[in-house]
């Protein structure tokens, strides 16, 4: 096939124990997933209850992966710019309307990963009531690190989550705490559009989301899968 120009390179995550590379086709990513997170943000109270959490994206090719500490510049257009540790499910399979008992026959992998959020920018879009896209889905914005395959790790529904700034911890939660599992957020997601292996979910991330500025140190954990270092500059 022949193209006007070159296309753009296939975004790609490497995985644990194998030389071939896992390639991103989307990402999804879930909002207000943990209650305290969601009580930190404003959007949980004893009048209302739990909102139910809800889905939005990030570029295939906001992805920031590799070996080692990774580097991730510090974008425009924001003076607040935070931190948000998830836990990533990728997809090797898809479908439409899966069954919550099917989700997991999808999923080739975990990982963990940070949604990175001009908080600034996406605070002055929710006030006009505007997208908020550009607060979510700018360069640079989908740490990942590599991807640990179900076949070793299982499908964890509890453990540890946790992300230290400069060896401070921010946050520190775990995966039980999640109001929708894995399972049901394949399920829910899949009523909305047809999943396709190559799809990344990010999960959510529990209380303590705040600012980092250049020079921090990022340090993200999923306990028993995976981990990652990343350097904000």
């Amino acid at each position: 096939m022949e193209y006007v120009f070159p296309p753009h390179a296939q975004p790609s995550l490497a995985v644990a124990g194998n030389h071939a590379r896992f390639p991103v086709r989307r990402i999804f990513c879930v909002g207000r997933n943990y209650a305290e997170h969601a009580r930190e943000m404003g959007a949980l109270d004893q009048a209302s209850g739990f909102e139910p959490p809800f889905f939005f994206m990030k570029p295939a090719d906001a992805i920031v992966s590799g070996d080692g500490e990774l580097q991730v510049n510090y974008p425009p257009l924001t003076k607040n710019l935070h931190h948000e540790v998830e836990m990533v499910v990728a997809l090797s399979a898809g479908g439409a309307n899966v069954t919550v008992d099917a989700a997991n026959a999808l999923i080739f992998g975990y990982a963990v990963g940070l949604d990175l959020t001009r908080r600034d920018v996406q605070a002055k879009a929710k006030e006009k009531g505007h997208p908020w896209d550009m607060g979510k889905g700018f360069d640079q914005s989908a740490v990942c690190s590599e991807i640990h395959p179900a076949s070793s790790v299982g499908h964890p529904s509890s453990g540890g989550i946790c992300l230290k700034v400069n060896g401070e911890m921010r946050q520190d939660g775990d995966l039980s705490d999640m109001g929708w599992n894995v399972a049901e957020i394949i399920a829910n997601l899949s009523t909305m559009v047809r999943l396709e292996a190559g799809d990344l979910i990010y999960t959510g991330t529990p209380a303590g989301v705040g600012p980092v500025v250049p020079g921090d140190l990022l340090e993200a954990e999923l306990a028993g899968v995976a981990s990652l270092r990343a350097r904000i500059v």
